[in-house]
């Protein structure tokens, strides 16, 4: 007998990472059908495009626009809104309420977790997304309260699989629980290196441009450098970071799959100054040939092999010394003698196939 598949997602608001995970899961388990509280309806998503789904009430409340933060006290009520009786196996894609679900007796769970919610847990980052006062007391309120069904909620998962070693640590740390690493897919037949394309003098600065990711960081390390910098993608952080943005800065917008790989093949290396939780941008850069320039945390511990696919330098709490740190390895022009063959081999682990292959024995081994 086929089992029954049911994938859960926060929201679909924006494209990011953990939506090609949702949609590698789609493409394991085509006949699966998705669930999502919200569902942006100007954008496309593969996994939305590819497989049978639904949202919940919380969709009336949703104004298409990108914008849910006022929502998030509503999410946890809107998780346990989903039916999920229907199903043998329930894959959730955890940032901070799939695990809210309700989960009927018989119905075995996996959760992937991209990471428990860092804002719960972190004072630090909350103070990054909320800056005013009084929003930053009233995020933080919200998130105590939340720390300690956050914790129950993961205890009630039958197997939890973390997207890195960063992330199992905090899954570990917050929750008290072990994980399993299972990386994200990344596309690597899509994203591959061109020999006949040679490297230009300039650095790459690539992704969403938020808060966390601390592109103002790249930005300010670039001058410093006197180096050219390109940055590749939009955010609410843009203004700022043109604000600060001398004439070496070039900011392209958002750009398509093989626009983004033809900066791969043609910069000098990946700036990628923020702390991931896994961190797909990095391994896409290295699929294409690109050297990593980045901080010795989070996800890069993962991804990039120091010395060898490219530059990582100390995190501090002083994000001028980080600035330092970054601008020291850009002049230094040690990445031009890195082996773009051993970045390609080292992107190669972390394959759509892989992921297909884990995340199915994982499952397996769930239904047995």
């Amino acid at each position: 007998m086929i089992p029954k598949i049911g994938i859960v997602h926060e929201r679909f608001t924006e494209p990011g990472g953990s939506e090609k995970v949702v949609e590698a899961l789609g493409d394991l388990w085509p006949d699966a059908r998705l669930h999502a509280p919200v569902i942006d309806q100007t954008v496309s998503f593969g996994a939305v495009d590819k497989l049978t789904h639904s949202s919940t009430w919380l969709q009336n409340l949703y104004r298409n626009d990108g914008r849910y933060a006022h929502l998030l006290p509503l999410l946890p009520a809107a998780m346990q809104s989903i039916d999920l009786s229907p199903y043998d196996l329930v894959v959730l894609s955890h940032h901070a309420f799939a695990n809210r679900v309700r989960i009927p007796e018989e119905v075995r769970t996996l959760s992937y977790v991209h990471t428990p919610a860092r804002w719960f847990w972190d004072a630090r980052l909350r103070a990054a997304d909320a800056p005013g006062g009084i929003a930053r007391v009233g995020l933080g309120v919200f998130a105590a309260s939340q720390r300690r069904a956050d914790r129950a909620a993961a205890a009630r998962i039958d197997m939890l699989v973390a997207n890195s070693s960063e992330v199992a640590n905090r899954i570990r740390t917050w929750w008290g629980l072990d994980a399993t690493v299972v990386h994200p897919p990344v596309d690597v037949d899509l994203f591959t290196p061109d020999p006949t394309v040679e490297r230009e003098p300039f650095f790459l600065l690539a992704g969403r441009l938020v808060p966390y990711k601390r592109p103002e960081v790249a930005i300010a390390a670039a001058a410093e450098a006197g180096v050219r910098l390109v940055v590749a993608g939009t955010g609410r952080s843009e203004k700022a970071c043109r604000a600060v943005a001398g004439k070496d800065v070039e900011f392209l917008g958002e750009v398509s799959d093989s626009e983004l790989r033809d900066l791969f093949r043609r910069c000098s290396a990946l700036v990628f100054p923020g702390i991931e939780d896994f961190g797909i941008v990095p391994v896409e850069a290295q699929a294409c040939g690109a050297p990593v320039i980045g901080v010795r945390a989070g996800g890069l511990c993962d991804t990039v092999v120091p010395g060898r696919t490219g530059i990582l330098v100390p995190e501090s709490p002083d994000p001028s010394q980080v600035v330092a740190s970054l601008a020291k390895a850009m002049r230094s022009g040690e990445v031009d003698s890195i082996d773009s063959d051993v970045c390609v081999g080292n992107a190669s682990r972390f394959s759509q196939s892989r992921f297909a292959e884990e995340i199915s024995s994982l499952a397996s081994d769930l239904l047995e």
